[in-house]
């Protein structure tokens, strides 16, 4: 059994679930830590109150509240009504499909307005980033303006009683304006290598394929703090749920590969020179003579989450929160992937440690041996596999992490690394690349308007130029924090000093942990979400799960 199973325990866990559960939200230390002037964030109306407490956790770790805005102020709630059918998304962030063309907001406010309802059709315009144009995303029909939740969820019942669908806000959430008023909520931990003595590091917990919370992840490595970490697969039909959807390192192994070469967060566990890098992979299968490319790492054949790889389709472009599909695959799992690999049509070489072929399953699905490997073939690559894969054979899996200039990232060097995106800073500029990463759906703007034109809770990350490791929650989706939209997470990465940043996972996802509390308010009406991993700020002496 290998490391990683064996610390695997339903007690501990149950435990370490009750004990965070049981922790009390207690307040930041008081008074603040005297610091260099800093300007207020660029968030809101200039003349915006903002307040900011800070405490140190450890040697070269703080933790910063800020408070931005003004806390009574209050927005009109409205009803935003869907197209229909909606995103049919088992994701509870997946944004709803609420734009259309002019004609047809036209003709669905004409339709609402007959039925007795205060209908209006809205031109929905958004600011340009760094490989989109922005301009207008197209057409929303929203009902009403109301002063609370409560009259606005009463007309959305009249919405639905005409034959419509929608989804109850509050324009707070818009970001269509420079001059909202607030509130914003924000915690950010900074770690600085010259005076931090403990180590930085990122965990998926047990194994890759389950998923945990940040405060779990936390509590098991004995954590001083810990913030969410990147994308991972949520719906079972988009894969094996907990498996991160991009690139992971974890203590120096690669358990999954890249999204095309979307931006990652490179971690040493001094936090030196921490970077935000586009990563590609190189995989092959060797066997004699035969060289054959490799599709993926510990991910369910066939089914790759927001895409980015070999012959995916509808695209082998970044595509988020999109699942390709790709019928022929060769998929390396290694022991940390579970305690069993994908079942499934097609055949599985099983590989000791050496590379040896001990077993040929006739169909996909059985244990990882310790120390040693399994090889999954689908579609046309199944005879492939059968071929070369007979007992006591070798067959030898070699992968590698690129950057952008084509080098090889050692482990060795970056044995922590992060997926992410969109890009958020580029040498201390604001530098989104939500195109390139696959955060613009050409043939749904309603994904673009909901994922990063509306404000969300949001987790960034980067290092700024003192060379420090920052990491960023926001939360919202409550009247009591709006959130960000990718562009004002981008303008409060280049507020904080950032040089390099990149934007983690976000929404119910948001997490930040420190000393055992939970900082950041869930969004999830279950409380705090599951993750696929977490980056992890460890004291002197770390045991980690």
């Amino acid at each position: 059994m290998s490391q990683h199973r064996a610390r695997r325990s339903a007690t501990v866990l149950a435990a370490t679930t009750a004990a965070v559960l049981a922790l009390p939200l207690v307040a930041l230390a008081q008074p603040p830590r005297a610091t260099d002037p800093v300007p207020p964030l660029p968030l809101g109306a200039e003349d915006l109150p903002e307040a900011r407490e800070t405490e140190q956790l450890a040697p070269g770790v703080t933790l910063t509240r800020i408070v931005r805005g003004e806390t009574t102020a209050s927005y009109p709630w409205t009803v935003e009504v869907s197209v229909p059918a909606g995103s049919g998304s088992p994701d509870p962030d997946a944004p709803p499909t609420a734009l259309r063309d002019r004609a047809s907001a036209e003709e669905v406010a004409t339709e609402l307005r007959d039925a007795g309802l205060d209908a209006r059709a809205e031109e929905v315009l958004t600011e340009p980033v760094a490989d989109f144009a922005g301009g207008s995303l197209g057409w929303r029909v929203r009902v009403g303006s109301f002063a609370d939740r409560a009259a606005a969820d009463a007309a959305r019942a009249q919405v639905v009683a005409a034959g419509h669908r929608g989804s109850t806000l509050s324009t707070g959430w818009d970001a269509d304006g420079d001059d909202d008023r607030g509130p914003w909520r924000l915690d950010v931990l900074t770690v600085d290598p010259r005076h931090f003595r403990g180590e930085v590091a990122a965990s998926v917990g047990p194994d890759v394929e389950q998923r945990e919370t940040t405060s779990e992840l936390a509590a098991l490595s004995g954590a001083i703090a810990a913030v969410n970490g990147g994308f991972f697969v949520l719906d079972p039909q988009a894969g094996a749920p907990g498996d991160p959807a991009g690139v992971s390192v974890v203590d120096g192994e690669l358990l999954s590969e890249p999204v095309g070469e979307r931006p990652a967060l490179l971690l040493r566990p001094d936090a030196r020179r921490t970077e935000v890098e586009r990563l590609g992979w190189e995989g092959e299968l060797r066997a004699g003579g035969t060289r054959l490319p490799l599709d993926g790492l510990n991910r369910v054949p066939g089914l790759v989450r927001n895409c980015g790889g070999l012959d995916d389709l509808p695209t082998s472009l970044p595509l988020h929160d999109v699942t390709c599909t790709d019928p022929d695959e060769l998929v390396v799992f290694t022991e940390t992937f579970a305690e069993r690999t994908p079942a499934g049509q097609g055949v599985e070489a099983v590989l000791d440690r050496h590379g040896r072929v001990t077993e040929l399953r006739d169909e996909r699905g059985g244990p990882v041996p310790d120390g040693g490997s399994t090889v999954q073939a689908t579609g046309d690559l199944v005879p492939v596999l059968r071929a070369l894969a007979e007992e006591g054979s070798r067959l030898d899996v070699r992968t590698a992490v690129t950057g952008e200039d084509g080098r090889t990232v050692h482990p060795s060097r970056y044995p922590a690394v992060v997926n992410g995106g969109p890009e958020l800073v580029r040498d201390g500029e604001r530098h989104v690349t939500a195109a390139t990463d696959g955060m613009v759906h050409p043939d749904n703007p309603s994904f673009y308007y909901g994922w990063a034109h509306k404000r969300n809770p949001r987790t960034l990350a980067g290092v700024d130029d003192r060379g420090r490791l920052v990491l960023v929650t926001a939360d919202g989706r409550s009247t009591d924090a709006l959130g960000l939209s990718i562009p004002e997470a981008a303008d409060v990465a280049v507020g904080l000093s950032l040089r390099e940043a990149l934007n983690l996972d976000g929404g119910g996802s948001t997490a930040m942990v420190a000393e055992g509390r939970l900082l950041t308010v869930p969004s999830d009406a279950a409380g705090e979400r599951p993750v696929g991993d977490a980056v992890l700020v460890l004291p002197g002496h770390p045991t980690r799960p």
